[in-house]
C-alpha cells in the first residue's frame, strides 16, 4: 500500500488504461514522459475511466492518465486527464497543456528523474469503494453484465457479486482487439437477447472504459441514461439526498425526462452538451446528480466524474428497495419521438447564425408548443450542424426535422 505522500518529494501521477493493444505502448511512453520530467508514477493497469479517478484523490495523486478511446473503436486510442483530487481538467488548463507540449524543457537527471510503482491492490481499492456506495444488498436479484471487452470487465462482475446480485458476465474476455466490438453499450443487442435467455431482471451495457452505462429491463426494452437518471433522482428525493431537488442534465436529454420531473416535483438544469460541462454544474451549483441522456451520470458525493458501474449498482438498489421491476421504474419517463439529422456544412457558425435558418427553428417550435422541441447546434468537431427535433408522434418529428434540414442545407 503507498503511503500518503510527503507534498516536498516529487509529484505523483495515477495512470491507468483499457485492454486496447495500443494502450500497452502508449501506457510505457506516458510513463516514461512523466518519470523523464521528475514525477512518480504510479500504474494501476486495465481499470476504468472513474476508478483511476477515484484513485488519484485516494492515494493524494497530482495528477491522473487514463488511456482510452471510450466507445470507439479499436484502432482508436487517447489520453484523458485528471487533476488532483480526481476532477477533469478545465479547458484553459488543457489547452496550457497542448501549447506546452511543444515547449523544450529542462529534464531532471539522476536521482532527479521519477520512479515507477505499481499499485497491485488498485482493483480491490476501488471494487470496495462501489460495494460501500450502495445503499442496500442486491440479493435476489439477477442481472446480465455487457463488459464490451473493456475495462469493466476486471471489476464490475465482481463488484456486483459482492453488493449481493446473482451475475452472468458477458464479453468480459478482453484480448486488445476486441474491444466494444459488435458488444457493450454501443450495440446492445447482444445484452437484450442474453436478458430474455438468461431470465434476467435486468442488464447492464458498459462502453470501453466504463464510464458510462445503459440498461435493458426484462423484456428486453432499452433503457437510456434519462430514464435511469429519472430513477436515481427520484430516489435521491425521496431519501434527502437530491440537493436543492435538481437534477443536471444536458440540452439533448429527452424533453420526456422534464416532463417528469415537473411532475416529480424536481427542478431540471441543463447544460451543453458534453460532460464536462455537466461536471462544471455540479460543482458551481452544488448538485448532486447529473449526467447524459448516453448514460454518463454523475453522483459527486461518491465520484468526481462519470461511473458506469457505480450508475449500475445505484439502480439496482432501487430495484431491490422497492422491489420494483426496472420497466415500473422506468415508466415515470414518457420519451417522446425523436429525430437527430446531420448536416454538411461549408460554415457551420455561419448557417446557425443565419436568419433564415432561426426564423424557421422558430416557426417549427411555435407549431410544436410545449409537446416537443427543437434543438439545433453546430457539431464541436466538424463542419456540421445538427437539427433535433422532439414532437407526440414520429411521423410528425420526421417530417418537422426534414423542413429545418431543407433550410439549414439552402444556408450553407
Amino acid at each position: 500500500m503507498l503511503a500518503e505522500r510527503d507534498r516536498s518529494h516529487r509529484p505523483i501521477a495515477v495512470v491507468g488504461r483499457d485492454p486496447r493493444a495500443s494502450g500497452e505502448m502508449l501506457e510505457a511512453a506516458v510513463v516514461a514522459g512523466l518519470t523523464s520530467a521528475g514525477a512518480d508514477a504510479v500504474r494501476v493497469g486495465v481499470l476504468p475511466t472513474p476508478a483511476v479517478a477515484f484513485l488519484v484523490g485516494a492515494l493524494d495523486a497530482d495528477l491522473g492518465v487514463m488511456i482510452s478511446a471510450s466507445h470507439n473503436p479499436m484502432p482508436d486510442n487517447g489520453i484523458k486527464l485528471f487533476a488532483a483530487g480526481g476532477h477533469k481538467l478545465p479547458d484553459a488548463l488543457e489547452e496550457a497543456v497542448e501549447a506546452g507540449v511543444a515547449t523544450p524543457a529542462q529534464r531532471p537527471t539522476g536521482a532527479g528523474i521519477g520512479r515507477v510503482r505499481d499499485l497491485a491492490d488498485a482493483a480491490e481499492r476501488y471494487r470496495d469503494h462501489l460495494v460501500a456506495a450502495t445503499p442496500g444488498s442486491l440479493a435476489g436479484l439477477r442481472v446480465v453484465v455487457d463488459c464490451a471487452h473493456g475495462a469493466a470487465s476486471t471489476v464490475a462482475p465482481e463488484a456486483y457479486r459482492r453488493a449481493g446480485a446473482d451475475v452472468i458476465a458477458l464479453h468480459a474476455d478482453p484480448d486488445g482487439l476486441n474491444i466494444n466490438d459488435g458488444v457493450g453499450s454501443t450495440h446492445i443487442g447482444p445484452l437484450q437477447k442474453a436478458v430474455r435467455e438468461h431470465g434476467a431482471d435486468l442488464g447492464i451495457a458498459h462502453d470501453g472504459d466504463a464510464d458510462r452505462c445503459l440498461a435493458v429491463d426484462a423484456a428486453g426494452a432499452e433503457v437510456d441514461g434519462d430514464q435511469i437518471m429519472a430513477v436515481l433522482a427520484v430516489a435521491m428525493r425521496e431519501a434527502g439526498e437530491l440537493a436543492h431537488d435538481t437534477l443536471v442534465t444536458t440540452v439533448m436529454s429527452n424533453l420526456g425526462l422534464h416532463l417528469a420531473m415537473q411532475a416529480a416535483g424536481i427542478a431540471v438544469r441543463t447544460t451543453q452538451v458534453g460532460d464536462r460541462y455537466v461536471l462544471e454544474e455540479l460543482r458551481t451549483g452544488g448538485f448532486s446528480l447529473g449526467g447524459e441522456q448516453s448514460g454518463h451520470v454523475v453522483l459527486p458525493q461518491h465520484s468526481t466524474t462519470g461511473d458506469g458501474l457505480l450508475t449500475a449498482l445505484r439502480l439496482m438498489a432501487r430495484m431491490t428497495a422497492t422491489d420494483s421491476s426496472l420497466a415500473a421504474l422506468t415508466a415515470i419517463v414518457t420519451p417522446l419521438p425523436q429525430v437527430l439529422r446531420n448536416v454538411q456544412v461549408v460554415d457551420k457558425a455561419a448557417v446557425a447564425d443565419s436568419p433564415a435558418v432561426r426564423d424557421a427553428v422558430e416557426a417549427a417550435q411555435v407549431e410544436l408548443g410545449g409537446t416537443g422541441r427543437v434543438l439545433l447546434r453546430p457539431s464541436g468537431t466538424e463542419q456540421l450542424v445538427r437539427v433535433m427535433v422532439e414532437a407526440p408522434t414520429a411521423e410528425l418529428a420526421e417530417a418537422t426535422a426534414v423542413r429545418l434540414v431543407e433550410v439549414v442545407a439552402a444556408a450553407r
